[in-house]
């Protein structure tokens, strides 16, 4: 095992750039900016995140892989902690994890300002293809491979994708 010794919270940050979302393994949890605070205590360290959807599935595993990464610097005490105020929100999301997304064939969130729907009574909002980049796109389904995305169809190239939905 590991010893540690004048450990940093940047320090611990890079060490869950290791941490994936299970469901979307190209992202870290800190492409996700669900880690919302760490706190060291010598060998001990805690790490409070975020779900990105309340009752999301694969908290439990984020956590799991938290502390299996830390224990395996060599940390002896690792908690993690959920915290669910203030929200996630999309706007906590890296740039480089966003550029991810895309490259994975996901088409990332629309930036707030542009327009995000929460009214599911008015247009689809306008999703760009991961694929080809058109606009000319439509949702299939309101909930897509997982709770957090929709099912949406290029009308252009005519493939199918999931948008990780604003919020």
């Amino acid at each position: 095992m590991k010893i540690i010794s004048d450990i940093s919270i940047e320090k611990v940050r890079e060490m869950l750039e290791e941490v994936t979302d299970p469901e979307v393994p190209v992202l870290t949890i800190n492409d996700l900016g669900i880690v919302r605070d760490i706190t060291l205590d010598g060998d001990r360290v805690e790490v409070t995140i975020t779900p990105t959807y309340s009752g999301c599935p694969a908290l439990d595993m984020i956590a799991a892989n938290i502390r299996m990464t830390l224990l395996s610097y060599g940390f002896a005490d690792v908690k993690v902690s959920n915290a669910i105020s203030p929200a996630w929100t999309t706007d906590w999301m890296s740039e480089k994890g966003k550029q991810k997304l895309k490259e994975f064939g996901i088409a990332p969130p629309n930036a707030k300002p542009q327009f995000c729907n929460t009214n599911y009574f008015t247009e689809n909002e306008a999703v760009q293809c991961p694929h080809c980049d058109s606009w000319n796109t439509r949702r299939i389904s309101e909930f897509g491979s997982t709770a957090c995305k929709a099912l949406y169809q290029c009308k252009d190239c005519q493939e199918p994708f999931d948008y990780f939905k604003c919020h």
